[in-house]
């Protein structure tokens, strides 16, 4: 697949799981801890991609195809620090959902297009003018779209702030990463991670009603494969040699598929306030698509 083709498309499927799939964590949460539903639905993510893994390791009758030798070390450091990065940004935000409204946790947790720009600032990673621009608008938007009330702080808010800014952290560690090693690999060992560390959670904090499996089984088994499993690698694909800042913008997407899942299959009803949100954020992006003279400058070198 051609690169820039890469860079844009995954993305924006990532996007549109995790937008469709809200329905299906809120259900989970109400009969599960944040400990237990993360230790589930990543357990069912790690099994998916190690099958795939091992299948086509098979196939090829050669696991190192996967895996060179001389870079399994950076494989795990790597997955170990994407997955005790995802660990805390996932355990925040389900708490946070708890004790505040879906549209505040919604725009707060997406304000990780604001933060991974500044702080890849510090990591010398830099967006042209065209970014920022499009990171404001994106602002914009995702308020008028989530935000439906006065809005104001409180305690479930201050966890999604937490949570967008551990967020940032996840998707330039992943950029950091990303570049080293195989893909699917990494967010292999990034789920086997966040399993160890979400299970240890369980285990001390939290009680499984197990009488209850039915309740909570499916929405387990649907975030698991596509939300963590499927749309998490498809993230850490698309960031491999792409502007951490511009796959931000894309995957905060989210929101739009989230509102348009909600009026197209529950019969939502979009206020105006919404569809100028929506187009602020289709905006944003055409914006961030815009090369720099910098990049042309580079691109014909």
């Amino acid at each position: 697949m051609n690169s820039h083709v890469r860079h844009i498309v995954l993305p924006l499927i990532a996007a549109f799981i995790w937008g469709t799939a809200f329905v299906a964590q809120s259900i989970g949460a109400e009969t599960l801890g944040p400990f237990a539903f993360n230790a589930m639905r990543s357990v069912v993510a790690f099994i998916v991609l190690a099958t795939g893994l091992l299948v086509y390791a098979l196939f090829r009758r050669k696991l190192q195809v996967i895996v060179p030798r001389e870079k399994v070390k950076k494989l795990l450091i790597g997955g170990v620090c994407c997955g005790t990065v995802l660990t805390v940004a996932s355990y925040l935000q389900q708490t946070g959902i708890a004790y505040t409204t879906s549209g505040k946790a919604a725009f707060i947790t997406a304000l990780y297009i604001v933060l991974v720009p500044i702080l890849g600032l510090f990591l010398r990673k830099r967006a042209n003018v065209f970014v920022w621009v499009g990171v404001v608008a994106a602002v914009a938007g995702l308020y008028l779209l989530c935000v439906k009330e006065g809005f104001s702080l409180a305690m479930g808010d201050i966890y999604v702030i937490l949570c967008a800014l551990v967020f940032s952290v996840h998707i330039l560690t992943v950029d950091h990463f990303a570049a080293e090693v195989n893909g699917v690999a990494l967010s292999c060992v990034q789920f086997l991670t966040m399993t160890v560390w979400s299970a240890i959670g369980m285990l001390f904090f939290e009680a499984v009603p197990w009488e209850q499996t039915s309740e909570f089984l499916w929405p387990v088994l649907y975030v698991g494969v596509f939300s963590s499993g499927v749309a998490y690698t498809l993230q850490i694909v698309a960031q491999k040699g792409a502007n951490p800042t511009v796959v931000s913008l894309l995957l905060s997407l989210e929101s739009v598929f989230g509102v348009l899942a909600g009026a197209l299959i529950q019969d939502e009803k979009m206020l105006p306030r919404e569809y100028i949100g929506c187009a602020l954020m289709l905006v944003a992006v055409l914006l961030a698509q815009i090369p720099s003279k910098r990049n042309n400058k580079e691109a014909s070198v």
